[in-house]
Protein backbone atom coordinates (compact mmCIF):
# COMPACT_ATOMS: atom_id res chain seq x y z
CA UNK A 1 0.00 0.00 0.00
CA UNK A 2 1.24 3.17 -1.20
CA UNK A 3 1.67 6.00 1.59
CA UNK A 4 0.44 9.33 1.68
CA UNK A 5 3.76 11.50 1.37
CA UNK A 6 2.66 14.71 -0.17
CA UNK A 7 0.63 17.37 -0.45
CA UNK A 8 -0.60 19.89 -2.69
CA UNK A 9 -1.88 23.97 -1.67
CA UNK A 10 -3.51 26.02 -4.68
CA UNK A 11 -2.11 29.20 -4.43
CA UNK A 12 -2.33 30.88 -7.85
CA UNK A 13 -6.14 32.08 -7.85
CA UNK A 14 -6.42 36.02 -8.09
CA UNK A 15 -8.30 36.61 -4.57
CA UNK A 16 -10.86 39.20 -6.17
CA UNK A 17 -13.25 38.73 -3.32
CA UNK A 18 -10.32 40.46 -1.24
CA UNK A 19 -10.00 43.56 -3.70
CA UNK A 20 -7.95 46.25 -3.48
CA UNK A 21 -6.26 44.20 -0.50
CA UNK A 22 -5.10 41.61 -2.80
CA UNK A 23 -4.08 43.48 -5.73
CA UNK A 24 -0.35 44.13 -4.84
CA UNK A 25 -0.29 40.85 -2.20
CA UNK A 26 -1.02 37.54 -2.17
CA UNK A 27 -4.86 36.88 -0.51
CA UNK A 28 -2.79 33.48 1.06
CA UNK A 29 -0.44 36.09 2.62
CA UNK A 30 -3.25 38.15 4.59
CA UNK A 31 -2.74 37.74 8.63
CA UNK A 32 -5.21 35.76 10.56
CA UNK A 33 -4.03 37.13 13.89
CA UNK A 34 -0.26 36.76 13.67
CA UNK A 35 0.28 34.06 10.53
CA UNK A 36 -0.68 34.34 7.34
CA UNK A 37 -3.59 32.19 6.37
CA UNK A 38 -1.94 29.71 4.05
CA UNK A 39 0.59 29.11 7.72
CA UNK A 40 -2.11 26.79 9.12
CA UNK A 41 -2.67 24.59 5.97
CA UNK A 42 1.08 24.05 5.99
CA UNK A 43 1.05 23.55 9.65
CA UNK A 44 -1.84 21.17 9.39
CA UNK A 45 0.28 19.21 6.75
CA UNK A 46 3.42 18.92 8.91
CA UNK A 47 1.64 17.90 11.92
CA UNK A 48 -0.12 14.99 10.01
CA UNK A 49 3.64 13.69 8.71
CA UNK A 50 3.18 15.01 4.98
CA UNK A 51 7.03 15.23 4.03
CA UNK A 52 6.98 17.03 0.46
CA UNK A 53 4.67 19.57 0.04
CA UNK A 54 3.85 21.70 -3.36
CA UNK A 55 2.73 25.13 -3.67
CA UNK A 56 1.33 25.99 -6.80
CA UNK A 57 1.75 29.80 -7.16
CA UNK A 58 1.17 32.21 -10.07
CA UNK A 59 2.38 35.62 -10.90
CA UNK A 60 2.67 38.30 -8.05
CA UNK A 61 2.88 35.09 -5.32
CA UNK A 62 6.61 35.76 -4.91
CA UNK A 63 5.99 36.68 -0.85
CA UNK A 64 4.62 33.06 -0.47
CA UNK A 65 7.71 31.79 -1.71
CA UNK A 66 9.49 34.24 0.61
CA UNK A 67 7.62 33.84 4.09
CA UNK A 68 8.53 30.23 4.19
CA UNK A 69 12.23 30.99 3.14
CA UNK A 70 15.27 31.75 5.07
CA UNK A 71 15.79 35.46 5.77
CA UNK A 72 18.68 36.21 6.78
CA UNK A 73 19.02 39.83 6.96
CA UNK A 74 16.07 39.76 9.34
CA UNK A 75 17.76 36.70 11.78
CA UNK A 76 20.99 38.85 11.36
CA UNK A 77 19.03 41.70 12.92
CA UNK A 78 17.03 39.92 15.71
CA UNK A 79 20.10 38.21 16.57
CA UNK A 80 22.22 41.46 16.84
CA UNK A 81 19.41 43.13 19.23
CA UNK A 82 19.39 39.93 21.61
CA UNK A 83 15.52 39.12 20.31
CA UNK A 84 15.89 35.46 21.23
CA UNK A 85 12.02 34.87 20.94
CA UNK A 86 11.32 36.42 17.75
CA UNK A 87 14.24 34.97 16.06
CA UNK A 88 13.01 31.43 17.54
CA UNK A 89 9.53 32.20 15.70
CA UNK A 90 10.87 33.67 12.28
CA UNK A 91 13.43 30.54 12.18
CA UNK A 92 10.61 28.12 12.70
CA UNK A 93 8.21 29.11 9.71
CA UNK A 94 11.84 28.43 7.57
CA UNK A 95 12.54 25.21 9.40
CA UNK A 96 8.91 23.84 9.06
CA UNK A 97 9.33 21.27 5.95
CA UNK A 98 10.97 21.01 2.52
CA UNK A 99 8.60 22.90 0.10
CA UNK A 100 8.79 22.82 -3.94
CA UNK A 101 6.87 25.68 -5.70
CA UNK A 102 5.44 25.13 -9.02
CA UNK A 103 3.95 28.17 -11.86
CA UNK A 104 0.45 27.87 -12.90
CA UNK A 105 0.92 30.57 -15.91
CA UNK A 106 -2.77 30.81 -15.93
CA UNK A 107 -5.28 30.90 -13.42
CA UNK A 108 -7.19 28.05 -15.48
CA UNK A 109 -9.09 26.70 -12.09
CA UNK A 110 -8.45 24.45 -9.12
CA UNK A 111 -8.69 20.96 -11.55
CA UNK A 112 -5.84 23.03 -13.57
CA UNK A 113 -3.75 23.92 -10.28
CA UNK A 114 -3.83 20.05 -9.56
CA UNK A 115 -2.68 19.29 -13.09
CA UNK A 116 0.16 21.39 -13.02
CA UNK A 117 1.85 19.16 -9.62
CA UNK A 118 1.67 15.91 -11.65
CA UNK A 119 5.47 15.81 -12.33
CA UNK A 120 5.89 15.95 -8.63
CA UNK A 121 4.06 13.52 -7.28
CA UNK A 122 5.64 10.24 -8.82
CA UNK A 123 2.13 8.71 -10.12
CA UNK A 124 1.15 8.34 -5.96
CA UNK A 125 -1.69 9.22 -4.15
CA UNK A 126 -1.61 12.69 -2.55
CA UNK A 127 -3.34 14.94 -0.33
CA UNK A 128 -4.91 18.94 -1.52
CA UNK A 129 -5.24 21.53 1.32
CA UNK A 130 -6.84 24.57 0.17
CA UNK A 131 -5.57 27.44 2.38
CA UNK A 132 -8.83 29.48 2.77
CA UNK A 133 -10.64 26.27 4.85
CA UNK A 134 -8.94 26.46 8.01
CA UNK A 135 -9.51 23.74 10.33
CA UNK A 136 -9.30 23.17 13.96
CA UNK A 137 -9.20 19.52 15.60
CA UNK A 138 -7.41 17.69 17.82
CA UNK A 139 -5.99 15.31 15.17
CA UNK A 140 -5.32 17.32 12.34
CA UNK A 141 -7.77 16.61 9.14
CA UNK A 142 -5.82 16.03 6.71
CA UNK A 143 -4.70 13.21 9.01
CA UNK A 144 -8.27 11.76 9.70
CA UNK A 145 -8.41 11.76 5.99
CA UNK A 146 -5.24 9.98 5.69
CA UNK A 147 -6.09 6.88 8.11
CA UNK A 148 -9.65 7.06 5.89
CA UNK A 149 -7.43 6.17 2.90
CA UNK A 150 -5.37 3.49 4.84
CA UNK A 151 -8.62 1.43 5.58
CA UNK A 152 -10.61 2.06 2.11
CA UNK A 153 -7.49 2.43 -0.09
CA UNK A 154 -9.94 5.46 -2.25
CA UNK A 155 -10.15 8.74 -2.66
CA UNK A 156 -11.25 10.98 0.01
CA UNK A 157 -13.31 14.43 -0.24
CA UNK A 158 -13.80 16.08 3.35
CA UNK A 159 -17.39 16.18 4.07
CA UNK A 160 -19.61 18.94 5.98
CA UNK A 161 -23.22 19.51 6.82
CA UNK A 162 -24.57 23.04 5.95
CA UNK A 163 -27.44 24.34 6.14
CA UNK A 164 -30.24 23.69 3.10
CA UNK A 165 -30.36 27.80 1.89
CA UNK A 166 -26.57 27.48 1.54
CA UNK A 167 -25.65 24.36 -0.80
CA UNK A 168 -25.61 26.79 -3.37
CA UNK A 169 -21.94 28.16 -2.21
CA UNK A 170 -20.89 24.56 -2.46
CA UNK A 171 -20.05 21.25 -4.01
CA UNK A 172 -22.47 19.10 -2.83
CA UNK A 173 -22.52 15.04 -2.74
CA UNK A 174 -24.92 12.13 -3.87
CA UNK A 175 -24.17 9.26 -1.20
CA UNK A 176 -24.71 6.45 0.99
CA UNK A 177 -23.98 5.80 4.64
CA UNK A 178 -20.93 3.47 5.15
CA UNK A 179 -20.90 1.92 8.29
CA UNK A 180 -18.25 2.63 9.73
CA UNK A 181 -19.65 2.75 13.38
CA UNK A 182 -19.51 6.57 14.06
CA UNK A 183 -21.75 8.01 10.86
CA UNK A 184 -19.14 9.92 9.52
CA UNK A 185 -17.94 7.86 6.04
CA UNK A 186 -20.06 7.74 3.20
CA UNK A 187 -19.83 5.89 -0.22
CA UNK A 188 -20.46 9.07 -2.83
CA UNK A 189 -22.22 8.20 -5.72
CA UNK A 190 -22.61 11.75 -7.46
CA UNK A 191 -21.88 15.72 -7.07
CA UNK A 192 -22.95 18.22 -8.04
CA UNK A 193 -21.23 21.88 -7.86
CA UNK A 194 -23.24 24.71 -6.70
CA UNK A 195 -26.53 23.27 -6.86
CA UNK A 196 -30.20 24.92 -6.34
CA UNK A 197 -31.75 24.68 -3.28
CA UNK A 198 -34.68 22.62 -4.91
CA UNK A 199 -32.03 20.60 -6.88
CA UNK A 200 -29.05 19.75 -4.29
CA UNK A 201 -29.24 15.97 -3.71
CA UNK A 202 -28.54 16.56 -0.03
CA UNK A 203 -27.17 18.97 2.30
CA UNK A 204 -23.28 17.41 2.72
CA UNK A 205 -20.45 19.76 1.29
CA UNK A 206 -17.24 19.12 0.04
CA UNK A 207 -14.69 21.23 1.48
CA UNK A 208 -10.80 22.04 0.64
CA UNK A 209 -9.24 18.72 2.07
CA UNK A 210 -8.88 16.19 -0.43
CA UNK A 211 -6.88 12.68 -0.90
CA UNK A 212 -6.26 11.96 -4.59
CA UNK A 213 -5.42 9.14 -6.65
CA UNK A 214 -3.17 9.22 -9.67
CA UNK A 215 -6.55 8.75 -12.07
CA UNK A 216 -7.49 12.06 -11.43
CA UNK A 217 -5.16 13.39 -13.63
CA UNK A 218 -6.31 11.74 -16.42
CA UNK A 219 -10.07 12.34 -15.24
CA UNK A 220 -8.70 16.08 -15.33
CA UNK A 221 -7.09 15.37 -18.41
CA UNK A 222 -10.89 14.10 -20.27
CA UNK A 223 -12.71 16.28 -18.82
CA UNK A 224 -11.31 19.49 -20.39
CA UNK A 225 -12.20 23.26 -19.49
CA UNK A 226 -15.63 23.79 -18.02
CA UNK A 227 -17.71 26.75 -16.99
CA UNK A 228 -15.95 30.26 -17.29
CA UNK A 229 -12.98 28.17 -18.88
CA UNK A 230 -11.76 26.63 -16.45
CA UNK A 231 -11.12 23.18 -15.83
CA UNK A 232 -13.22 22.10 -12.26
CA UNK A 233 -12.26 20.00 -9.81
CA UNK A 234 -15.44 18.61 -9.46
CA UNK A 235 -16.14 17.79 -12.79
CA UNK A 236 -12.86 15.71 -12.43
CA UNK A 237 -13.88 14.11 -9.85
CA UNK A 238 -17.07 13.15 -11.19
CA UNK A 239 -15.47 11.25 -14.24
CA UNK A 240 -12.96 9.43 -11.90
CA UNK A 241 -15.84 8.42 -9.59
CA UNK A 242 -17.10 6.46 -13.28
CA UNK A 243 -13.68 4.73 -12.77
CA UNK A 244 -13.07 4.94 -9.02
CA UNK A 245 -14.37 4.50 -5.92
CA UNK A 246 -14.59 7.97 -3.78
CA UNK A 247 -15.04 7.82 -0.15
CA UNK A 248 -16.44 10.79 1.50
CA UNK A 249 -15.78 11.85 5.06
CA UNK A 250 -17.41 14.26 7.49
CA UNK A 251 -14.24 15.47 9.84
CA UNK A 252 -14.25 15.79 13.77
CA UNK A 253 -13.20 19.77 13.79
CA UNK A 254 -14.36 23.34 13.06
CA UNK A 255 -14.02 24.54 9.78
CA UNK A 256 -13.34 28.56 9.44
CA UNK A 257 -13.93 29.90 5.77
CA UNK A 258 -11.56 32.36 5.26
CA UNK A 259 -12.42 32.60 2.00
CA UNK A 260 -14.48 36.07 2.06
CA UNK A 261 -14.62 38.93 3.87
CA UNK A 262 -17.25 38.01 6.48
CA UNK A 263 -15.39 34.05 7.02
CA UNK A 264 -12.59 35.89 7.51
CA UNK A 265 -13.62 38.50 10.08
CA UNK A 266 -14.82 35.82 12.20
CA UNK A 267 -11.87 33.23 12.03
CA UNK A 268 -9.95 36.73 13.27
CA UNK A 269 -11.95 37.28 15.98
CA UNK A 270 -11.98 33.56 17.20
CA UNK A 271 -8.70 33.03 16.76
CA UNK A 272 -7.45 36.51 18.59
CA UNK A 273 -9.69 35.36 21.82
CA UNK A 274 -7.95 32.05 21.78
CA UNK A 275 -4.28 33.86 21.38
CA UNK A 276 -3.04 33.58 24.76
CA UNK A 277 -0.57 36.71 24.23
CA UNK A 278 -3.91 38.94 23.26
CA UNK A 279 -7.01 36.82 23.83
CA UNK A 280 -7.94 38.45 27.44
CA UNK A 281 -7.85 42.34 26.45
CA UNK A 282 -8.99 41.52 23.16
CA UNK A 283 -12.30 40.00 25.26
CA UNK A 284 -12.28 43.09 27.44
CA UNK A 285 -12.32 44.86 24.64
CA UNK A 286 -15.09 43.21 22.56
CA UNK A 287 -16.81 43.52 25.63
CA UNK A 288 -16.54 47.43 26.17
CA UNK A 289 -18.59 48.06 22.33
CA UNK A 290 -21.56 49.50 22.20
CA UNK A 291 -22.67 46.92 19.59
CA UNK A 292 -26.25 48.40 19.41
CA UNK A 293 -24.99 51.90 18.13
CA UNK A 294 -24.89 52.26 14.14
Amino acid sequence: MTRIRRAVFPAAGLGTRFLPATKAQPKEMLPLVDKPIIQYAVEEAVASGLENLIIITGRGKNAIEDHFDVSFELEKILEERGNASLLSLVRAVSDLVHIAYVRQKEALGLGHAILVAQDFLNNEPFAVLLGDDIIEADIPCIRQMMDIYDTYKSSVVALMEVPREEVTRYGIIRATPVDDGEGRVYEVHDMVEKPRIEDAPSNLAIIGRYILSPGIFEALQETGRGSGGEIQLTDGLRRLLSKERIIAYKFRGKRHDAGDKLGYLRATVEFALKNEELGPAFRAYLKSLDLNSK
